[in-house]
């Protein structure tokens, strides 16, 4: 089928709660794509932060193969070798010691608040202005967005929201009814906004100090997007509880939260469930992943490539006044407008070089963590031909 064909179809068939780019992705390969038309491009998004170790990994295809032959689901109420190797395996490069999988990052958000409310008796939950944590009516509630709460209501009670990035706001806010505070540790749909030096840990102090829970939302900075495994280890920062998602698995769905003993030992049998949560071929699939970042050491080639990719960003910045801030850490960098970019992206796509817009006006480059230092040559070359239309 050709793109024409693909888009009709979907029209026809497919509720439209995306606003999609008109290109129709048919295959990809490390850090490029192809559209069904034979066009290649290369890929900034990798899906949304999901496609670290690249389009296509051979480790992952192999495992997912492999494992497709001999078991793809059991539900939970079995053992498999698959999901307690994998929760070692998470065990062992965190700081968390136990592991409830699910299948995306709302479910592990909504799994996270659920056992900070068990675990401390209580019900309020302070998120921060700016972010976000998933689509189901709980997780848009956390979410410190209005346009995603919008036309839901009514929204699940118990949140508060203050600004990122202010401690003491989050203490005004603390009652003898908050049970955590749920925060990114970079947020990422709100701007690729990086906290400044010490805020994460002052926010634990703050939360310990009061016997509130700290989350992490890790969904999108997981998984050595930002230079280390998790952020919390870029920042020096244990949470209490962390969650997981989008790259876990290579590109499989999955989700993960994970918590230390104290925390982890409250859910009890019946309290919490997935019935495709940590399957067999997800875990399979996860387990190639992550032992790919591990042996391609793509944790130090995140934090190389973002110090090259900021540094040629910073010199386009120089040259071109509508571009106020590059920011970002590892491979999660963000670029900020001073105009809306979605016509951006039009203009960046039609040149082969694909990005998204995040809060309006900011280019949000997560490629995958295998990108070349040409690629980012040629990205880089691209951007600063299209910005010259603007200035």
């Amino acid at each position: 089928m050709n793109t024409n064909e693909i888009i009709d179809m979907d029209n026809e068939y497919v509720m439209h709660t995306y606003g999609r780019q008109p290109i129709a992705l048919v295959k990809g390969k490390g850090s490029v794509v192809w559209d069904a038309e034979g066009k290649s491009y290369i890929d900034c998004v990798a899906g949304i932060a999901v496609n670290n170790v690249g389009h296509a990994n051979p480790k992952v295809a192999e495992a997912i193969c492999n494992q497709a032959k001999k078991l793809i689901h059991t539900s939970n109420l079995y053992y498999t070798e698959e999901q307690v190797t994998l929760a070692k395996l998470l065990s062992e490069i965190s700081s968390h010691q136990k592991a409830f999988f699910c299948n995306s990052g709302a479910e592990a958000n909504e799994g996270a608040i659920k056992l900070a409310r068990k675990h401390t008796g209580k019900g309020e939950i302070i998120s921060m202005k700016n972010s976000f944590h998933g689509r189901t009516i709980t997780t848009i509630t956390a979410t410190g967005q209005t346009k995603y709460q919008k036309g839901f209501g009514p929204l699940t009670p118990g949140f508060k929201h203050v600004p990122y990035n202010d401690v003491e706001g989050v203490a005004d806010a603390i009652s003898s009814k908050t049970a955590a505070v749920l925060v990114e540790p970079i947020q990422g749909e709100g701007g690729v906004i990086v906290p400044s030096k010490g805020y994460l840990k002052d926010l634990k102090k703050l939360c310990h100090d009061n016997d509130v829970l700290l989350i992490f939302d890790e969904v999108q900075t997981g998984f050595g997007r930002t230079g280390e495994m998790f952020a919390s280890q870029t920042f020096n920062v244990t949470p209490d509880i962390s969650t997981f998602a989008k790259a876990i698995a290579g590109g499989f769905p999955m989700g993960a939260v994970m918590a230390n003993d104290g925390v982890a030992g409250t859910f009890k049998p019946g309290d919490h469930a997935a019935t495709f949560g940590g399957s067999p071929l997800a875990c399979a699939a996860a387990k190639a992943a992550i032992t790919y970042i591990l042996d391609e050491n793509l944790l130090q080639k995140s934090v190389e490539n973002g110090i090259y990719f900021r540094k040629k960003l910073n010199i386009i910045k120089e040259n071109n006044s509508i571009v106020k801030e590059v920011r970002g850490m590892g491979l999660m960098i963000g670029m900020e407008l001073g105009l809306d970019c979605g016509d951006m992206v039009d203009d960046l796509r039609e040149k082969c070089i694909i990005v998204n817009c995040a809060a309006g006006n900011v280019l949000r480059f997560v490629p995958p963590l295998v990108i070349s230092t040409a690629q980012i040559d040629t990205v880089t070359s691209v951007l600063e031909e299209v910005l010259g239309k603007y200035n």
